[in-house]
């Protein structure tokens, strides 16, 4: 870096509050996380990411990278946790597609940081960050669950939501190692339509799934997802008519 550059970024120092740099510090942390493993960041590269100096990182993150990352984490964490805060109206499946639709789009941003997160194994991963992943589930499983307006679910159905929300993630990583194919919009499609058959299979042996279920299909319209579904599913059961 350059002497004007060190100059302009103790200029920026002082015109910026405690809260605004280490917010600063953080975007530029999660812009090279998003692109890059990690291990392969280092508070040099941050520091020229935000145009400032290494010690004024070591200042705001004395703990070094790990607690950068970690704040870097936890910011990321905010806004997945957000994607499934949908208001809860109208069909559960435009619901669902409008939360896969921010999901989704957040891990097209964030490629190499996402599939570092969900995969483990980095150098600076701690039992802290491991802690904020496993929020961004419950957090996630949580929305869902009010959105099918249930306050104390039965083991099943909270097996099928924490299934369905382990498929998302392991169906975006596989799609990030696939070069981003299928297209996004088709990835969105089939996870809500994989929402709606884990729902109804396991309201098949479970009364309160099958009671959530009734009541979730009754929002659905004639010639909505659910409909589409069931009539792609007809041409396959008709073959296995000999089972009925």
């Amino acid at each position: 870096m350059t002497g004007s550059g060190t100059t302009s970024g103790t200029t920026s120092y002082r015109r910026l509050g405690v809260a605004q740099r280490r917010a600063q510090l953080i975007t530029a942390a999660l812009g090279l996380f998003a692109q890059r493993p990690p291990e392969d960041v280092s508070l040099d590269d941050v520091a020229a990411a935000a145009e400032v100096s290494r010690p004024l990182v070591y200042r705001y993150f004395p703990g070094g990278k790990t607690q950068l990352y970690e704040a870097a984490l936890r910011s990321a964490a905010d806004e997945l946790e957000l994607c499934f805060a949908e208001p809860q109206t109208g069909p559960l499946t435009g619901r669902l597609a409008a939360a896969l639709d921010r999901y989704l789009a957040f891990v097209d941003g964030h490629s190499t940081g996402f599939s570092a997160l969900l995969q483990g194994g980095s150098v600076v991963e701690t039992s802290r960050t491991g802690a904020i992943v496993d929020e961004v589930r419950r957090t996630a499983a949580g929305h869902i669950l009010a959105h099918l307006q249930v306050r104390e679910p039965g083991v099943r159905l909270r097996m099928t939501v924490r299934t369905w929300i382990a498929a998302v993630e392991g169906a975006s990583l596989t799609w990030l190692d696939e070069g981003k194919r299928p297209p996004v919009e088709e990835l969105r499609d089939w996870l809500v339509d994989h929402f709606v058959a884990l729902l109804i299979t396991t309201a098949a042996s479970d009364e309160q799934t099958a009671r959530v279920t009734r009541a979730a299909l009754a929002l659905e319209p004639a010639d909505g997802v659910v409909t589409r579904l069931v009539r792609r599913l007809g041409p396959v059961l008709a073959e296995a008519g000999h089972l009925l």
